[in-house]
């Protein structure tokens, strides 16, 4: 069965296909030459074509077309420009007149293009990475894409972006779709670690190494053997220690600390950072030869405010991640989410992870509005609802609140007895209904006072609507002011 490599050439013999088999044979690429009446069965037994080339000898336009949708999933090249043929999505290119070397790699490099972005290839590490890397925007469509790339070599890879992006996100997606993904992996926040401390974490140290060492340790590169060791924030790394991991990564090789013996490095480096790297290397901070030998496959994560279109479809995965570890969720409403599309994200997906966070606290299992996000993410004008009760409920709760505490709660001097509140019940008894209203009276005509009679003010110190006042001002024939 013919491989991935190899062209299938569909002409008759003619001088075209002399062109074409020289060509070829220049440029080194394997191919398979059928006659036009042969190509249909060709093309039906085997699927795994690089590139289908339609020499001049392939006359009929009927059966050109029959053969170019008999195979959408492979990129055809055709030697006439027919309109008919172009018009086909899979004819990636058509050669007029005579071929040329420069005209032909062009060509092929089309093919190779629509093979590599051909939808549905790979489907099981793109679901995985759908799940774990959030978003259709084109920024994540690339960052997932050099990740499907980049996984199953062994080729070192740089993290680069803002802190909160998802740096160790995309070092464990590389993990676990490598032929490593068996082995460990195994982070270290190179930032985290005191400088003289840092070689031992990395390289372990025999017992009696230094002060303290009391027994041998395997450092991080012993624990990653077999997997993927993940250098978060190397660009915090001191210079000594740069010298040190250079060595490794060249000579695959490493001693504990304290020993001569030299254990072979088994492990893939994944190195991230939040920093300039080519500025810390003009600065003098950075090697520049550990820059290059890290360097070799750069992976950049877009902040969080370069991809909006992506929150709604983050957020509802972060909710959900939520939910299955608490127990506990939210619903955003849409004018919620315009309102957080609006917002900058210093602190990127870690910000929103943490805002959602808070809001399941505050508002379990119900739905947030623009008016319940924290006030720095209130970025739209929207009318909040604000809920009213019907009098008898409001009047209800503010004697609930009069007489139901304590005698502990006044002296002699509360505030409440300028209002004529009894901290007892006198043994002659009282008339309720008119003691109530007296209450009511003595508690508007201080309102009133304080607010030099202004209604809308005194109605909102007695925590109710100023229609609600001027009602009652009227039963009890109060004058407004």
């Amino acid at each position: 069965m013919p491989s991935e490599r190899r062209i299938l050439l569909i002409d008759s013999k003619n001088e075209s296909l002399e062109q074409f088999k020289t060509i070829l044979q220049f440029i080194d690429e394997d191919y398979d030459w059928v006659l036009p009446e042969e190509a249909a069965q060709h093309l039906k037994q085997h699927q795994n074509w690089k590139a289908v080339l339609l020499g001049a000898g392939v006359k009929n336009i009927d059966d050109s077309q029959k053969l170019i949708n008999s195979a959408p999933e492979l990129p055809f090249i055709v030697q006439e420009s027919v309109s008919e043929l172009t018009a086909f999505a899979n004819v990636v290119a058509a050669i007029n007149g005579s071929i040329n070397y420069a005209q032909f790699t062009h060509a092929l490099h089309h093919c190779e293009s629509y093979l590599r972005n051909k939808p549905g290839k790979s489907v099981s590490s793109s679901k995985d990475l759908l799940h774990t890397l959030v978003g259709k925007s084109q920024e994540m469509q690339t960052v997932r894409k050099l990740i499907e790339q980049v996984s199953p070599t062994d080729a070192n890879v740089l993290v680069l972006g803002e802190s909160g992006t998802g740096k160790e996100v995309v070092a464990q997606s590389i993990h676990r779709l490598s032929k490593r993904s068996k082995g460990p992996f195994v982070p270290v926040n190179c930032g985290a670690i005191p400088g003289e401390l840092l070689e031992s974490e990395l390289f372990g140290h025999e017992k009696g190494a230094f002060t303290g060492a009391i027994s041998a340790r395997k450092g991080r590169f012993e624990l990653a053997q077999g997997g993927t060791l993940f250098l978060d924030e190397i660009g915090d790394m001191p210079l000594p220690m740069q010298v040190k991991l250079l060595r490794v990564l060249q000579e695959r090789v490493f001693e504990r600390v304290g020993s001569a013996t030299q254990v072979k490095a088994d492990v893939r480096v994944v190195a991230a950072t939040h920093r300039e790297l080519e500025q810390l290397v003009e600065d003098g901070k950075f090697r520049e030869d550990l820059f290059y030998r890290l360097n070799v496959f750069p992976i950049e994560t877009p902040a969080l405010r370069e991809r909006r279109e992506d929150i709604p479809l983050l957020a509802q995965e972060l909710i959900n991640r939520l939910a299955e570890r608490e127990g506990e969720s939210v619903k955003l409403t849409d004018n919620a989410y315009q309102s957080l599309m609006e917002h900058k994200w210093s602190g990127n997906v870690r910000e929103l992870a943490n805002l959602l966070e808070r809001l399941t606290i505050l508002y379990p299992n119900q739905i947030v509005d623009v008016a319940d996000l924290p006030a720095k993410y209130q970025h739209i004008e929207v009318e909040a609802f604000e809920p009213e009760y019907p009098e008898s409920m409001l009047e209800r709760e503010a004697l609930n609140d009069l007489f139901g505490s304590s005698e502990e709660d006044y002296d002699e001097e509360d505030d409440f007895n300028d209002v004529g509140l009894m901290t007892s019940l006198p043994e002659e008894g009282i008339n309720l209904k008119e003691y109530l209203a007296e209450l009511e009276i003595n508690l508007i005509n201080q309102a009133l006072d304080f607010h030099d009679g202004v209604v809308a003010r005194a109605a909102e110190m007695l925590g109710m609507r100023r229609t609600t006042l001027v009602e009652k001002m009227r039963k009890y024939g109060l004058n407004q002011a």
